[in-house]
């Protein structure tokens, strides 16, 4: 989901697929361990009636509160009772539900690279909801579509928030360094402006989790691939190493504040010590919700781009709903998901109220995302990440994915805080990565 809980659920994600793994082993590898049965598809027949019960968590779950009402009023006698089980035990309590083949709702939130690991885990663990809604395909991020279907197209979930990715800078700070935004085009014109900042005002550029941190497939992501290409390790190619000898410059040039935390990382902004966050679009409601005192001296610009006129945006975060294949009211799940997910104005509430930035591109061009934003002196930030949304590269995920970023994090701080040669790092991480899964290295990384 779109909320500051995006960082700190990498850990998170890489216990859960543990989990998953070892629980496959134990006993199969789909719901009910009937991996030959085909997922079953929503019945258009069915009348829209009864219960529906939701889990989410957060933000998202005070979302779908908010909108249930409403569509219940359109529904009489429908009931949509949404549960908040919490982050932080939300993939345990899914895990268990997908294996045992029992104790789901019918509706379940799932993040859109963990959508990715269930279906290879558990392919007809969800309604194939293809037929429903491939037709909706071209009213949704591309690159988050892609997150809620299998490798042969099929359609299990519908995106729900995407983290399109920009760069939130502090305009006090570059005016006292003397550092023009506008002139920040590349990620080399980012590292001289940093060099700038810091010897004008003594404050770094940006702040980063040794442990854990996005980064790295951040700026993967921004040159259109992930951990995986065509189901091959991918962690060594020219891209990454691209990627991750731009974290080295900035590590080396004593650029990065170290925090550990998701606090941490907050405190850090909120006192000044770095002045840019390169992340995504969710971000903003960190800096409105807690950083209230700063108003008016935030801004916001795209990426920098690794070459002169290349892709400037990237994806950090993002949340999908889907069907559980225990429902046994697929009609009405179905309905309510498509009142939430293909309305432009529950879109735009949810953006409003919950900070949930909409994967529903018709909702980008409502008036509230393309006009002016108070906290930001009334620059129209989220028109800036709403263009950013159309541009951002489409990549592959595998159920393996969590793997790779658990080693992938070592690598990172091996290169940023060790010293080591991004080259190097990066073909020992797609070693281990390819003695963890099985998969081969993309040829001639």
């Amino acid at each position: 989901m779109s909320t500051g809980r995006t960082r700190r659920s990498v850990l998170l994600a890489g216990i859960v697929a543990l989990t998953t793994v070892t629980a496959l082993a134990a006993g199969g590898c789909a719901t009910g361990g009937t991996a030959a049965k085909p997922a079953p598809a929503v019945s258009t027949q069915d009348q829209v009636g009864g219960t529906v019960t939701v889990w989410s968590w957060d933000v998202a779950a005070k979302a779908l509160k908010r909108l249930a009402p409403e569509f219940e009023k359109q529904h009489p006698g429908v009931k949509i009772d949404v549960v908040d089980i919490g982050y932080d035990n939300a993939y345990d309590k899914i895990t268990v539900g997908l294996k045992s083949g029992s104790g789901l709702p019918d509706i379940l939130q799932v993040e859109g690279p963990k959508m990715q690991s269930y279906l290879s885990s558990f392919p007809n663990g969800f309604y194939d909801l293809t037929a429903l809604a491939g037709k909706d395909k071209g009213d949704f991020n591309a690159a988050a579509w892609r997150t809620g279907t299998d490798d042969s197209g099929k359609v299990f979930a519908l995106p729900w928030d995407i983290g399109p990715c920009g760069l939130f800078y502090r305009t006090d700070v570059f005016k006292d360094a003397g550092v023009d935004p506008a002139s920040i085009k590349t990620w080399d014109d980012y590292v001289a402006a940093g060099e700038q900042i810091k010897a004008k005002t003594g404050k770094k550029l940006l702040v980063i989790d040794p442990t854990k941190d996005s980064t790295f497939p951040t700026l993967l992501q921004q040159q259109g691939q992930r951990f995986f290409v065509d189901g091959k390790v991918a962690v060594n190619t020219p891209r990454a190493v691209k990627a991750m000898t731009v974290l080295k410059t900035l590590a080396d040039k004593g650029l990065v504040d170290y925090e550990k935390g998701w606090d941490a990382l907050v405190a850090a902004t909120k006192d000044g010590k770095v002045a840019t966050t390169p992340t995504a679009v969710w971000w903003s409601g960190t800096l409105s919700s807690e950083m209230a005192e700063l108003k008016d001296k935030f801004a916001v610009a795209p990426l920098p781009a690794f070459e002169p006129g290349g892709t400037q945006t990237s994806n950090d975060g993002g949340s999908l709903l889907s069907i559980s294949a225990q429902t046994k009211n697929s009609a009405t799940a179905a309905a309510f998901m498509r009142f939430v997910l293909t309305d432009t104005g529950n879109q735009v509430s949810m953006l409003k109220n919950e900070g949930l930035f909409p994967a529903y591109m018709p909702a980008l061009s409502d008036s509230y995302v393309t006009g002016p934003q108070d906290y930001y002196g009334g620059q129209t930030a989220f028109k800036t990440f709403a263009d950013l949304a159309k541009s951002i590269p489409p990549v592959e995920y595998t159920g393996d994915n969590s793997k790779a970023a658990d080693i992938i994090d070592q690598a990172t701080a091996g290169v940023m805080q060790g010293g080591k040669d991004p080259k190097a790092a990066l073909d020992s991480a797609a070693q281990q990565i390819a003695s963890a899964t099985g998969r081969q290295i993309v040829p001639g990384s």
